[in-house]
């Protein structure tokens, strides 16, 4: 069974996981190095696709259709 579990790498490569394993043999690992911490990477998506969004979302019937929902000016 394949399963991932996340960790940290501290700067002499000691690898920390962030949840107890147990397993009933050794195990060879696969460790893929993240540049940013999760929400930094979830927020870099969202500026990347925003661009993608804008077409369909930066249009007068869009503002007029979410109005309802828009506070008091």
């Amino acid at each position: 069974m394949i399963r991932t579990v996340e960790a940290t790498i501290d700067e002499q490569g000691n690898v920390t996981l962030l949840e107890p394993v147990q397993l009933t043999s050794v195990r060879r690992a696969l460790v893929t190095i993240l540049e940013d911490e999760p929400a930094v990477a979830a927020n870099e998506t969202s500026i990347l696709s925003e661009p993608a969004l804008a077409k369909d979302w930066n249009r007068p019937e869009e503002d007029a259709a979410w109005q309802h929902l828009q506070p008091e000016r």
